[in-house]
């Protein structure tokens, strides 16, 4: 029998998500509460894990075309002088590549038969039986199938038929972040992140090097609404960076320019849940392992469930099944998105102090998510 499974969530986890289950022969429908699928204008960071995902996903060449590969990756003092760092340490030249989210959201959902994302679809609640799994929407409207995954992000409502909810812990910090056009002054196909007490700064390409992805890391002593968009003020970002690198002040300047755009975003994470599964309905992403940017995997982790989930799935002989193959995939991917999350507030701390104590990321970057579930089945 063909597998059936219900995704909640149309961002980049849950559309990666159907992708392989699609790819995995599973029959599979998408529900996300937007009215249409989009990702807010900023981009993301794609690393040699989540890279080797896509490509089983089918869109290598797509993120070949129009991703922004590094051939150099640089970390500096707020003065600008250069910090030497082992290559691990950041990101790899010649195979980190950044790209704008609707690119890649775009490349992904292309790869989905017509009809598989509903929209205007809000999760409201979720039941089960021996024999099925069903989610509720606002909308009056339920669906029914083998699996239910919950990919609806840090404020998942499938999360608390999990384990009991629990808030997402703001970190201190609020990031200033968004896209400005080119600039002549800026060396193409450099991520480079400037470092010091307190606070750090990270600028990346991205639609294959027309745009540079800006953020601004600071403190803020109270807590800022976890939102990627609520708008931001330059001028309060400028502030923060006053007396660094004129290389900032340069990109800072044309936020407010012909094709530039700001946002202020701030940054939750959660402690690691104690289980992501129950019966047959599972997690997946910021649903069950918000994690803070300084490592760059946020997405990529998500990329890494969505192959292992469906790769787990593709191999059962049966619904019957599906609880075990849930719980088997909490097994292999527990320990390693906690290590994650937990390194990501290890790395923000590192780069506040000026770049001392930086992880070294070959765990990350070396593991293949589809081979480690492959050996399970």
């Amino acid at each position: 029998m063909t597998l059936r499974a219900v995704v909640v969530g149309g961002g980049i986890g849950g559309i990666a998500a159907a992708v392989a289950l699609v790819r995995a022969g599973i029959d599979v429908g998408v529900y996300e509460q937007a009215h249409q699928l989009t990702e807010v204008g900023a981009g993301v960071s794609l690393a040699p894990n989540g890279l080797r995902m896509l490509e089983r996903l089918g869109v290598g060449e797509g993120i070949r075309r129009v991703g922004a590969r590094y051939a150099s990756a640089q970390l500096r003092l707020p003065d600008g002088r250069a910090v030497q760092h082992e290559p691990y340490q950041f990101s790899l030249p010649g195979q980190n590549t950044g790209i704008h989210r609707a690119d890649l959201l775009g490349l992904l959902a292309g790869q989905l038969p017509p009809g598989t994302v509903r929209t205007g679809h809000r999760c409201t609640g979720f039941r089960q039986d021996d024999a099925s799994a069903t989610a509720v929407f606002a909308n009056g409207t339920t669906a029914t199938a083998d699996l239910v995954i919950g990919a609806d992000g840090i404020h998942s409502v499938l999360q608390g038929f999990v384990v009991a909810p629990a808030e997402p812990v703001f970190s201190g910090v609020v990031a200033y972040r968004g896209l400005v056009p080119r600039l002549r002054e800026y060396p193409a196909g450099t991520i480079r992140m400037w470092m010091g007490e307190g606070r750090h700064f990270l600028v990346f390409p991205v639609r294959a090097g027309q745009l540079l992805n800006y953020v601004g890391f600071v403190p803020s002593p109270t807590a800022v609404r976890e939102s990627w968009s609520a708008p931001s003020d330059p001028a309060a970002l400028a502030a923060h960076f006053t007396g660094w690198d004129p290389v900032i002040g340069r990109v800072i300047a044309a936020i407010s320019g012909p094709g530039g755009s700001g946002f202020q975003w701030g940054m939750y994470d959660r402690v690691p849940l104690s289980r992501w599964s129950s019966g047959r309905l599972t997690l997946l992403g910021d649903a069950e392992h918000p994690m803070l940017p300084h490592l760059g995997q946020g997405a990529n982790q998500a990329l890494e469930d969505a192959v292992a989930l469906a790769t787990l799935l593709g191999a059962s002989t049966s619904p019957a099944g599906v609880p075990r193959v849930l719980a088997a995939y909490e097994r292999l991917r527990r320990d390693r998105t906690a290590r994650v999350q937990l390194g990501s507030r290890q790395q923000g701390a590192g780069y506040d102090s000026s770049g001392s104590q930086l992880i070294d990321r070959r765990w990350i970057y070396e593991y293949d998510a589809w081979a480690e579930a492959v050996a399970l089945t």
